[in-house]
């Protein structure tokens, strides 16, 4: 099957900020001025990475080409306390209906509903400090300097969830594509067999100067909650809407037998969709068997508490007092907001200075926010840099762990990237 043919619904992406611009060692080097101070300056901090809603896109088919997503790191710091520019954030679109996870902790990170919402999911790195900034009454000529912060990266699963005022649910061949292609501009793919509809389809409705959103859910079969049929991922796109089309098939053998699978299938996957307001229509009127099996259907239905419709798709026959009954039911939704679940897990802030210190074959290994964010940081080529880094694992008590773990001279230590030799 080809790209086109496909409904995209779901996308895996990898988001990196910018990295910050290191700082500079620079000095005042005037005519008359044989001290001069330290002047370098700041690097600039990276671009943040944000996901934005865009009501122009409908489908995740475009992260097939490109997954991995960077922003501009910051400019370097320069002498003449001049600062490094801050990186461009990035801005990466995505449909309305969009829902964040964190691919690796499984959180629900945003739920993008509104075009042009925004969510920074990857903060660019600090810029490195210049050495006019550690400049001090007891030393007016520090030759250190800090690299930028490496910036946050993750991969995200996206999930696109349609945003449709309506929906409507059947079995397949019921007739959901006709109905849609027959009340809105949408043209859908329609034949006369059963999955004819592999993508939900959106078409905006009029009627009475009043306009909503159908969507046209291809069609349910018994198990898709399970996933069976692709099931699970076409019963996600009717969480949103407000109002259920029911249609059954004039056509079918039993068309109450359908009704009731349906229904357990949406009470599986998400029990609010059962409690869901539904028309329950039954279509094909313009068939012999549909006009035969209607009385039969309308009064088994009206004695489970619905009021039925009956309609053709294919002539018109009832359709505008569906949309009637559509409007009225909406209007008496409209305060009532769709909950979604919540998925999202709430979990206590890391301890930045938090350590842990393992053996790993033939060197020891630091691990920790805070530590390795500063040996990122450190520019291993000045003296004066690795000083200080000495002195905040002394401060931190890492050194003093090292020892009671029993590392000694000439022992290897890999802090992030650096990889030290303990003295």
């Amino acid at each position: 099957m080809s790209e086109k043919g496909i409904f995209f619904d779901e996308a895996k992406i990898y988001v990196r900020g910018g990295d910050g611009g290191n700082g500079c060692v620079s000095f005042r080097r005037e005519k008359y001025v044989p001290f001069g101070g330290p002047n370098g300056g700041n690097g600039g901090k990276g671009g943040d990475v944000y996901l934005v809603a865009s009501a122009h896109l409908n489908t995740l088919i475009h992260f097939r080409r490109k997954a991995h997503f960077k922003a501009q790191r910051g400019e370097h710091g320069r002498g003449k306390d001049q600062h490094g520019k801050a990186g461009d954030d990035l801005l990466v679109e995505v449909p309305t209906g969009t829902m964040v996870f964190d691919a690796n902790a499984g959180e629900m990170l945003a739920d993008l509903t509104e075009d042009g919402q925004r969510a920074l999911v990857a903060q660019g790195g600090r810029g490195g400090r210049g050495n006019a900034s550690f400049a001090t009454s007891t030393n007016q000529a520090p030759r250190m300097a800090e690299k930028g912060e490496p910036p946050e990266e993750r991969w995200l699963r996206l999930e696109l969830r349609l945003i449709a005022d309506v929906g409507i649910v059947g079995v397949p061949n019921a007739g959901k594509s006709t109905l849609l292609a027959a009340v809105s501009a949408a043209r859908p793919k329609i034949a006369d067999y059963p999955f004819t509809t592999l993508i939900p389809n959106l078409g905006v409705v009029e009627v009475d100067h009043q306009t909503f959103v159908m969507a046209d859910i291809p069609g349910l079969i018994e198990g898709a909650h399970q996933g069976l049929g692709l099931g699970d991922k076409f019963l996600r796109h009717i969480q949103r809407t407000r109002v259920l089309i029911h249609l059954l098939d004039g056509a079918a053998a039993d068309p109450l037998s359908d009704f009731q699978a349906i229904n357990e299938e949406l009470a599986e996957f998400d029990r609010r969709l059962a409690e869901r307001p539904q028309i329950v229509v039954l279509n094909k009127m313009d068939l012999p068997q549909a006009r035969e099996l209607w009385p039969e259907i309308s009064r088994a239905l009206e004695e489970r508490g619905h009021d039925p419709l009956a309609i053709s798709a294919v002539t018109g026959e009832g359709v505008q007092v569906l949309l009637r009954r559509v409007v009225a039911l909406l209007e008496e939704q409209a305060d009532e907001p769709v909950v979604l679940p919540q998925q999202k897990v709430f979990r206590p802030a890391p301890d930045q200075n938090a350590f842990e210190i393992v053996r790993e074959g033939d060197y020891w290994r630091v691990k920790g926010i805070a530590v390795e964010r500063r040996a990122a940081m450190t520019n291993w080529d000045l003296d004066e840099a690795v000083l200080r880094f000495q002195h905040m694992l002394d401060a931190m008590g890492i050194t003093e762990a090292l020892e009671q773990a029993g590392a000694g001279p000439g022992d290897t230590v890999v802090i992030g990237e650096a990889v030290l030799e303990w003295q």
